[in-house]
């Protein structure tokens, strides 16, 4: 099968008997790029030829996702608890236990800061994409498209109908309308109703209270991402993002007061989609003005 951009050679490995998929492109200092949900790592193709030549471009699909195995309820915990196990063995396997660039983008920012806030001696730099990595904003109330997507419809909507990943497309950008083969590409792994089982599980985990499955690993993520506060850190924002807006924005900003900031107010979640042609380059700069040193593959 074959995507339009997405000419790189896949690589696969056994995280508890399951296969992952992942690109791992180029060579030099290691970013890591994560997806969130319904995604995968086609998200970030332009950025990867974009940076392939200067790094070592790491790109997972997570369990579940893109072109990693899509196990059913009884062989894998669709939890945030287990995604971000699976990324410290993934990084294991890959030899990228040291400094890190974490790319970060919708549920990719709450895996790979719950993994960076554990390990934050092998965090060098941080790209944050229209994510959280806390609890819901006090001020933000739920979007009715994930309550829709939580309610007992859910499951017809979201894998009987592929109506997420389908909305998605075309509701998170906003500037730029992707072409129908790109569209087609995102939604190409999520073919069937067993396929879409980890976009409808995504949508279930979201933790909005006390008691909640990984309420209490979010809290403690959040009450530590001030062991990152001296990383630099470079904030990409679409601000007409439904899910991830202002009030998300508004937390990264307090939380981390020195962070370069490039607000897009015309562009929707998908920011790298709606964007690239700024943001890519903006992003490639600031790699280069925070160097972290030689790096060996």
């Amino acid at each position: 099968m074959t995507f339009p951009g997405y000419d790189f050679a896949s690589h696969f490995t056994e995280i508890d008997g399951l296969r992952m998929h992942y690109l791992d492109e180029g060579q030099g200092d290691t970013v890591v790029m994560l997806h969130g949900n319904p995604n995968w790592s086609y998200y970030y193709r332009n950025l990867v030829k974009s940076l392939r030549d200067r790094y070592r471009c790491l790109v997972p699909d997570h369990i579940g996702c893109g072109l990693s195995d899509k196990p059913g309820d009884d062989r894998y915990e669709y939890s945030l608890a287990r995604r971000v196990a699976d990324l410290g063995k993934w990084l294991d396997h890959c030899g990228a236990t040291g400094n890190l660039t974490l790319v970060v983008h919708d549920w990719g920012g709450m895996i790979g800061m719950a993994y960076a806030t554990e390990h934050p001696e092998r965090i060098r730099r941080l790209v944050v994409l229209n994510t959280g990595a806390f609890h819901l904003p006090k001020t933000k109330p739920v979007p009715w498209q994930l309550k829709l997507a939580r309610s007992p419809l859910g499951a017809l909507l979201v894998r009987g109908f592929n109506a997420f990943s389908r909305g998605a497309v075309k509701s998170c950008v906003t500037r730029n309308p992707m072409s129908k083969a790109v569209g087609d590409a995102y939604c190409a792994p999520y073919d069937s109703w067993s396929n879409r089982i980890a976009v409808h599980r995504f949508v279930q985990d979201i933790p909005l209270k006390p008691g909640d499955r990984g309420y209490d690993l979010i809290t403690r993520v959040g009450s530590r991402l001030e062991l990152l506060k001296s990383v630099p850190m470079f904030i990409g924002w679409g601000d007409k993002d439904f899910v991830f807006d202002e009030h998300f924005l508004k937390e990264w900003l307090a939380r981390f007061p020195n962070a370069e900031l490039h607000q897009y107010p015309d562009c929707g979640h998908y920011i790298l989609e709606d964007a690239s042609e700024e943001l890519i380059p903006l992003i490639a700069k600031f790699l280069v003005t925070h160097p972290i040193g030689q790096s060996t593959r």
